[in-house]
């Protein structure tokens, strides 16, 4: 027989604890941060061991790795893994962060064998693509919210880039300033956990050390000039590199539609390239790291028919300059010859050797400029003007090469390049394609909600549908039987042919004779404006704006008639959506 107390303890039940989502969202976010720095070493280590396999960098290998990448997104993965900083901006804008469970691996087994085996990019917009992947589904399968979804998503581009690199401070303002424009300041403990995990689990897997150690040399307030032609050049070089990339990409993609064309065509091309240039093998760290101690560049064991070039002082300017300009082709054949990377590492190799470059030039001249201090700022730099994130780029920088000694010139030179790239390059080689398709979020709140919002899913068809051929009085029954105030004329195959309204029907309605002697057509007219599905929703606003009305016909491309928009429909989708993105618990 049991006692009272026991019987009692066994119906006793835990309270049951019900966590607003921001605590959630610190709970999940030290989890995202996890899986994202584990992800990081997990790629970090997986090149390493490819590397090591190899053992040599033939120029043959490159062309190795883009077809097996190829082979493995082409039948394991059917799915377009590519540019994977910019699909996170598109998954935040277009698809409601949601991005899919498969690239929580893909993105990272693909660019393991591109780099491994020698592609010309980097491993940085790939593991951002896990680590947003990592956030995204952790927080659909705790059915957060969209804003939710969207801090997690953030948590985990942030601790990729933490996990990389053994840089918190820089994950942030990745995240910040690249993809999330309209974040909230609640949002930033999580991105901040997250971060923090995924250095911790950098330092465990990776060791102390930082990514790129560098002898720098003693900084001179002197030298300040010299760093502000750097920034110039650095922003000059950033629009090279993204409107060269953009228009090589395009340009390969129209003339070889087939894949193992151009598969071939693109590893003919990064072979050569990297046998008359072995620096650019491989993401380039191995070059960075040489140019920040002091080195030269090494042009490895293979026979190289421009040695010659290193005979004359001036021939390593000269060398670096080819260089400096080939890394974008080679990283642009690697992506388009099927291979995963990204353009993070090539800014950084570009940056290093632009600030290496500018140092040696000045110093044949008679000068005698750090050339390890401008390769370490011209980094910066380039970055500033290519990703156009002068913060995350300065902070960055200073992280992964303990170079807070040059913060002035850190920040002189990448803040130039940024003024610079923004005359003349509004976008980021992010942005710009989102940008031309009105996608892009921004700062501006009420275009980022605006571009959140999809025409097709605020169509109403309440409307009954007119001939023009009808008689006026064969059709009084549904008018007066209707309470809306316009009427959709449409032809026999549903196309729109214009408008019929209440005012155009009630000066007529107390006359029987002209009632029965009109059709629809007489009374019906043009609306001020046509609405297409697919229509921006930007560009909506601006047609309602422009013509006073309240409701417009939305139609497809073909003509057919779908529905009508209307203002307050709109506004009221507006305050939804701002209520989503900026919810505070």
């Amino acid at each position: 027989m049991t006692t009272g107390r026991t019987a009692n303890s066994r119906t006793m039940k835990l309270p049951y604890i019900k966590l607003s989502e921001n605590a959630k969202l610190l709970l999940l976010s030290l989890l995202v941060g996890l899986c994202a720095g584990v992800a990081a070493v997990l790629l970090l280590h997986v090149i390493e061991f490819i590397h090591g396999l190899i053992r040599t960098g033939h120029f043959l290998f490159p062309a190795v790795g883009m077809l097996i990448s190829l082979i493995i997104v082409r039948y394991l993965v059917r799915d377009n893994i590519g540019h994977g900083v910019t699909k996170v901006l598109l998954a935040v804008s277009r698809n409601e962060s949601r991005i899919k469970p498969h690239n929580m691996w893909s993105s990272l087994l693909t660019s393991a064998v591109t780099i491994g085996l020698g592609g010309s990019v980097g491993a940085e917009a790939p593991i951002v693509y896990t680590g947003a992947a990592f956030g995204s589904n952790i927080g659909r399968m705790a059915k957060l919210s969209y804003r939710g979804v969207t801090v997690l998503l953030g948590c985990g581009a942030a601790g990729a880039i933490a996990g990389i690199f053994k840089a918190p401070l820089a994950g942030v303002l990745f995240t910040l300033e690249i993809l999330l424009f309209n974040i909230s300041m609640s949002s930033i403990m999580p991105l901040l956990v997250s971060t923090l995990t995924a250095t911790v689990v950098s330092y465990v897997f990776m060791g102390a050390e930082s990514p790129f150690s560098c002898s720098m040399a003693p900084f001179s307030m002197g030298n300040l000039p010299f760093y502000l032609l750097l920034g110039v050049f650095c922003g000059m070089v950033s629009q090279y590199f993204t409107r060269f990339t953009l228009w090589l990409e395009d340009k390969l993609q129209s003339d070889f539609r087939s894949s193992w064309v151009r598969w071939a065509v693109c590893g003919v091309g990064l072979s050569l390239l990297v046998w008359l240039f072995p620096p650019l093998f491989g993401e380039g760290y191995d070059s960075i790291g040489q140019l920040l101690n002091g080195g030269e560049l090494q042009l490895g064991s293979d026979p190289n028919p421009l040695l010659f070039l290193l005979e004359s002082p001036w021939g390593m300017p000269v060398f670096l300059i080819f260089v400096l300009l080939l890394k974008v082709v080679s990283m642009t054949l690697t992506n388009s010859g099927g291979g995963v990377g990204g353009t993070f590492g090539p800014t950084l190799f570009e940056g290093a050797i632009l600030g290496f470059l500018v140092a040696r030039t000045v110093n044949l001249c008679g000068m005698s400029l750090p050339e390890q201090n401008f390769a370490l700022v011209g980094m910066a730099g380039l970055m500033a003007g290519v990703m156009q994130a002068p913060m995350t780029a300065i902070f960055l920088i200073a992280e992964i090469t303990g170079g807070y000694d040059l913060l002035l010139p850190l920040i002189l030179c990448a803040t130039t390049s940024y003024g610079v790239t923004r005359v003349r390059e509004r976008y980021s080689i992010y942005t710009k394609r989102i940008a031309q398709s009105g996608d892009l979020l921004t700062h501006d709140s009420d275009h980022a909600v605006l571009t959140l919002l999809n025409t097709s899913d605020l169509i109403r068809d309440k409307y009954p549908r007119l001939k023009a051929d009808d008689a006026l009085q064969d059709v009084s029954g549904i008018i007066s039987g209707s309470t809306v105030a316009v009427f959709p004329v449409i032809s026999n195959e549903g196309r729109f042919v214009g408008v019929l309204e209440m005012d155009d029907i009630r000066k007529h309605m107390f006359e029987p004779d002209a009632v029965a002697k009109l059709h629809v057509r007489d009374l019906m007219h043009l609306p001020a404006e046509i609405v297409y599905e697919d229509e921006r929703m930007e560009d909506v606003m601006r047609k309602f704006d422009r013509t006073g009305v309240w409701r417009l016909p939305v139609l497809t491309h073909e003509g057919i008639y779908l529905g009508f928009i209307s203002r307050s429909r709109i506004l009221a989708a507006y305050r939804e959506e701002l209520k989503k993105i900026t919810a505070e618990d």
